[in-house]
């Protein structure tokens, strides 16, 4: 796993030389994930962004955070919308200039690690996982997520067979019997759990300090030089999530986010039932961008590196969070 982890750091850490802002913002390219509902693929649909910014928005979608992370270190990617902290913190931490600039999701029940039926395990005896083979995103939240319940449940990574898998390959082999734990979100972690069980619910990992939230992040470079024009995409996402979180505007927005996401309204409807999206206001809070997010980032790392998982962590995450676009957006200066 370290292996895997590092290569895909170091590789982004090499391109991140290269990294340049879209060509003179005559457009703008934006990532984010299928089967992945949000507010925001509401305003993506109906073309919001593109008339609001006045600029061509290439959107384009990504299996995995750290596959943004070398999007945007590469110069190919401006925003990445809802990439998982865990990779942030390995591109982050491995040298990448790359800036959290607003709290995109929190989703601790749509985060989780499934272990086949067959196995018949659960919390009460998770040390019979020994010699398993699991799909694990490496470098994900997923995989984070994966380490802390090993290291809850003692027991030792080396001891499993870890592939590391995009979620819904995993989501395949685990129902065709070639895994015996996967790990994933979204619509691969739903068509996972028709084959198996979690171990632990999403209030039993919070409680743990497992905490499950994505971010919307970009590279540094972007921040500096489009300060206004990243203002302006937040304030616009953040529209869209009190336009959600109203509750008024249900009808209207689930078939488009459905369409938008790949999915059906009823598998739409669920996993947004168990998202949270943080107002701006919120966000800029001492619970999120005011410290909070800081704090977990340095965790997160300090985590990673305990378990072999990358060479060193930053003394300080704080420069690897920008509030200044996300409070531009609010009115705040």
């Amino acid at each position: 796993m370290k292996k895997t982890l590092l290569s895909g750091a170091a590789i982004g850490l090499a391109m991140s030389a290269t990294a340049s802002v879209a060509q003179g913002m005559d457009e703008l390219t934006v990532a984010y994930f299928l089967e992945w509902p949000m507010p925001f693929q509401y305003a993506k649909q109906m073309g919001i962004y593109e008339e609001e910014l006045g600029i061509t928005i290439n959107w384009r979608a990504f299996d995995t955070g750290t596959a943004m992370s070398a999007a945007m270190a590469s110069g190919d990617v401006d925003i990445s919308i809802s990439q998982g902290v865990p990779p942030f913190v390995v591109a982050a931490s491995a040298g990448q200039d790359i800036q959290v600039v607003d709290v995109a999701v929190s989703y601790s029940e749509n985060d989780n690690c499934v272990v086949h039926a067959d196995q018949e395990i659960d919390a009460s005896n998770v040390t019979d996982l020994e010699g398993a083979r699991v799909g694990v995103p490496i470098g994900t939240a997923a995989h984070y997520g994966f380490l802390r319940q090993m290291e809850h449940f003692g027991v030792d990574v080396s001891s499993l067979e870890v592939v590391d898998m995009a979620p819904a390959d995993s989501a395949a082999a685990l129902a065709q019997g070639s895994l015996d734990m996967a790990c994933g979100w979204g619509g691969a972690l739903r068509r996972m759990l028709e084959h198996g069980n979690v171990l632990l619910s999403g209030a039993e990992k919070q409680e743990l300090g497992i905490y499950v939230f994505d971010v919307t992040s970009v590279p540094a470079s972007f921040a500096e030089e489009e300060p206004e024009l990243l203002a302006d995409f937040l304030a616009i996402t953040g529209r869209m999530n009190d336009m959600w979180n109203s509750g008024e505007n249900t009808d209207e927005m689930l078939p488009v986010i459905a369409q938008d996401a790949g999915m059906d309204e009823e598998a739409t409807a669920a996993t947004l039932a168990g998202f949270e999206f943080p107002s701006i206001e919120d966000q800029l809070s001492e619970t999120w961008l005011g410290g909070g997010t800081q704090e977990f980032l340095l965790e997160v790392a300090n985590f990673f590196v305990e378990t072999g998982n990358i060479d060193a962590a930053r003394d300080s995450y704080e420069s690897a969070v920008n509030t200044g676009p996300l409070m531009a957006a609010n009115g705040d200066m």
